[in-house]
């Protein structure tokens, strides 16, 4: 499957939200969508679900538009959004039936997921006699009982502890790879970092950046080495200004110019005891940084 957001245009009355906003999230890979806060992540998102239409362009799964009728759509909004005085399961059926499902299909489905979720003992309790974190494993479920073709995934993560976090990345790494598009909207960039083939970043309502994400990282200037070695001392000596210290103890040394590099490297090797060392690549928070800062806006 393949997603596609074509040219899409979007104003509420005099103020422009997004502008020519073009990018394809795939099916089997997850896909980052990342931005600042206003510049235009959930308005998209609102436009791909259809909880309203872009002014022009189009929404396209598989080079057509998309039927909504058809193509089930699993949204974790950053917002949660349930009734924290009704019983878990009449609710999460309830939300399962609205999407389609039949009685019987929505409770064995919703019955599953609590299950997978490790949540079945508070099946009948209400909502709100649950920890944050379970709220936010319940509001998961809403999203994915009834098997949609795409999950939308706003700030997951947020407000899970460690454990509950790596039951959540299980769950996204099988909805993967059981061929679904699977869209993060997140300002943890770890995260989408960790999961995401490719992203795009919007910065005031214009898509500034978009594409596989170790393409991305490669495109920059292969110009350093990060060095991990008990003799930093004696390296930064002997490179003088051009060795820097970086947080984790490791180096950063930068080179004259990329072709240096092999040759920088086999000094290194042959020269110091060396534990690793490899090219530098920026992270995605500095790619996002770069793209979504005020001076970004040029690029």
């Amino acid at each position: 499957m393949k997603l596609e957001l074509k040219n899409i245009e979007k104003s509420f009355g005099e103020k422009r939200v997004l502008t020519d906003v073009c990018f394809t999230a795939e099916g089997g890979k997850a896909f980052g969508l990342l931005g600042r806060n206003g510049a235009g992540k959930t308005t998209s998102i609102r436009i791909i679900m259809n909880v309203f239409g872009a002014d022009s362009g189009e929404v396209l799964l598989d080079g057509v538009p998309v039927d909504y009728e058809k193509v089930g759509i699993g949204y974790l909004p950053e917002e949660r959004g349930l009734y924290p005085k009704k019983r878990v399961i009449d609710q999460l059926v309830y939300f399962a039936e609205l999407k389609g499902m039949e009685h019987k299909a929505a409770i064995a489905a919703v019955d599953h997921w609590l299950a997978r979720l490790g949540m079945t003992e508070y099946r009948n309790k209400r909502l709100d006699t649950l920890s944050k974190g379970n709220q936010q494993k319940i509001q998961l479920v809403t999203a994915l009982a009834h098997d949609p073709k795409i999950v939308i995934l706003d700030e997951p993560f947020s407000g899970l502890d460690p454990v509950n976090a790596m039951l959540l990345k299980d769950v996204v790494r099988e909805q993967i790879a059981a061929g679904k598009i699977v869209l993060f909207s997140s300002h943890q960039m770890s995260y989408i970092e960790e999961f995401c083939d490719s992203i795009a970043i919007i910065h005031q309502g214009r898509v500034v950046l978009h594409g596989d994400l170790a393409d991305i990282k490669h495109s920059y200037a292969r110009d350093k080495l990060v060095v991990s070695s008990p003799a930093t001392d004696r390296i930064r000596m002997d490179f003088g200004s051009a060795a820097t210290a970086l947080r984790d103890g490791s180096l950063l040394i930068r080179l004259e110019s990329p072709e240096a590099k092999q040759a920088v490297m086999r000094r290194l090797v042959e020269e110091y005891e060396v534990d690793s060392v490899k090219v530098f690549e920026p992270s995605l928070n500095d790619i996002f940084v770069e793209y979504a800062s005020e001076e970004g806006e040029e690029k």
